[in-house]
């Protein structure tokens, strides 16, 4: 019994690709360093943490749940656990709202706010799955779900909206987006086959690509409008430069007539941008050199 929970667990963690919370988590501590300009107590830092495992973790389950048909008919993710049958619809409806549970439970060990926006966030978690199905705009929503990160964790400390992290969710959204549709190029002829909506689908590899690399120098923009709202200093600017030169990379890997790499720019550029605008916060936070 104890063998099976292993490796339904294993599985599991597989399916929901636990490490790409890399992705969104640094950005909720990006978000949280900067209300105060401070490191935020243990108590919030655990309750954001165990947030964004609950919010994520649930996130991709009904990906996974919703997409299950479609990816039994793709041959990318045809081996996926759904649709290979290594584990049951009931079974990852169980995670979904263990995991919504969690993240209900965190928020209200956090601001009245976040609590009262539970419910938001549930509805843009769950909706982002079924856009793909008649929106070629739904990376712009997968941005929009991963957003949530760095406003959720300043709302869970300051217990309202302010600009700044509006901008910082506005940077996280494009930033997404833009890898996304690069992500995308591969599902390119599936995707025209069984008419399911993608920027790639919708305009072409070519066009794809030049909308990525759009959204991925707006992106910074917004990153870059962060240090001169909160006064940031030289630290985080350095940050917002590394960015700029991953996401330059990351598109100089990548074509139309050779998406081969495109795996690297996904995973191993992009969890390194995110870690690195947090790391590089934490130092503006903990050694201010102001430029402003």
């Amino acid at each position: 019994m104890a063998l099976r929970v292993v490796y339904k667990t294993r599985v599991f963690l597989e399916m929901i690709k636990f490490e790409h919370t890399l992705f969104a988590l640094p950005f909720a501590y990006v978000g949280a360093l900067l209300v105060q300009k401070q490191i935020p107590s243990a108590h919030n830092l655990i309750w954001i943490t165990l947030a964004m495992v609950g919010a994520r973790t649930a996130a991709m389950s009904l990906n996974r749940l919703i997409d299950r048909h479609i990816d039994a008919l793709n041959p990318r993710t045809a081996g996926r656990a759904l649709p290979r049958g290594l584990l049951s619809v009931t079974e990852v409806w169980l995670y979904v709202l263990l995991s919504f549970t969690l993240l209900l439970v965190s928020a209200c060990q956090l601001s009245p706010l976040a609590f009262k926006l539970f419910p938001v966030a549930v509805a843009v978690l769950s909706f982002y799955s079924y856009t793909k199905r008649f929106t070629w705009t739904c990376h712009l929503f997968l941005g929009l779900a991963l957003s949530l990160a760095p406003l959720g964790a300043w709302i869970a400390i300051a217990n309202r909206f302010d600009l700044a992290p509006v901008l910082i969710a506005s940077g996280v959204l494009f930033w997404v987006a833009g890898f996304d549709i690069i992500y995308a190029c591969d599902d390119y002829d599936f995707d025209r086959r069984y008419n399911i909506h993608s920027i790639p689908a919708r305009f072409g590899l070519e066009r794809a690509l030049a909308i990525s690399s759009l959204f991925h120098i707006i992106a910074p923009a917004f990153f870059f409008s962060v240090a001169f709202i909160l006064q940031l200093g030289l630290f985080y600017l350095l940050g917002v430069l590394v960015a700029v030169i991953l996401l330059c990379k990351q598109h100089a890997l990548v074509s139309p007539r050779d998406l081969s790499r495109a795996g690297v720019a996904f995973f191993n550029l992009n969890g390194t941008l995110s870690v690195i605008m947090f790391v590089f916060t934490l130092l503006d936070v903990l050694f201010p050199i102001r430029l402003f």
